[in-house]
């Protein structure tokens, strides 16, 4: 299978700055907006952090493409028969809702076999992806595209890739209400098998270099 790193969507926005908000660092008291939005579409926490629930699991099927054996081309299948199947195909797609708020707000870095289209439903928030080569990429999701923020985004398979919270307004600062409500579509459909964390500090440095490893260290689940 082909692999391709490019993503018009984001290939040519400006790198932003990547700084450690201070949902970090400070308690803020529970949000009646937020939980609202939690509780009527049912989010539940994520292993990556945030709230989440899948909403649409696509009942046709096709060859994994990552699986040993079976052709580049991607060819239709029948629902697969068994459990030991269940490796050599993958729904066409999936999607979920996911949401960041001051409770939970990151998204630690992880990386998937195949690309996830994102698609921006209310808020605000930042992404930092790293590629193979060490390159890293960050930028803003908001509806200010004068000013470079992005609404759609598609992240390639193989990037690792972490998100975290921004204010909703920049000149007044975090607050308990802020949160970065999102869709993900990924195609071929999702399956923890094709999903891996990014472990430890040291391999975030190997990466990327000491400096920026420090810098970045906040998007990994044990500093936190």
């Amino acid at each position: 299978m082909t692999i391709s790193y490019e993503s018009p969507t984001i290939d040519a926005t400006q790198n932003a700055t990547v700084k450690k908000p201070a949902y970090f660092t400070e308690k803020f008291n529970k949000s009646e907006s937020n939980e609202k939005i939690i509780k009527e579409l049912g989010l539940v926490g994520h292993r990556e952090g945030g709230f989440f629930k899948e909403t649409d699991r696509s009942p046709f099927y096709i060859e994994n493409p990552h699986y040993q054996g079976n052709s580049s081309t991607m060819s239709t299948v029948n629902q697969p028969q068994s459990n030991d199947d269940k490796a050599k195909y993958r729904n066409y797609s999936t999607l979920i809702y996911y949401l960041l708020t001051p409770e939970i707000p990151y998204g630690r870095f992880h990386t998937n076999k195949n690309r996830i289209i994102h698609i921006l439903q209310k808020g605000r928030g930042q992404y930092v992806l790293i590629y193979p080569n060490g390159e890293v990429k960050s930028f803003i999701v908001g509806f200010n595209h004068s000013k470079g923020e992005v609404s759609q985004w598609v992240v390639p398979g193989g990037v690792y890739k972490a998100s975290y919270l921004l204010p909703l307004d920049s000149q007044i600062g975090e607050t308990k209400d802020d949160h970065l409500l999102i869709s993900e579509v990924v195609v071929p459909g999702f399956e923890y098998e094709d999903h891996e964390f990014l472990e430890g500090v040291d391999n975030l440095k190997k990466l990327v270099g000491e400096e920026k490893g420090d810098e970045l260290s906040f998007l990994l689940h044990e500093s936190n």
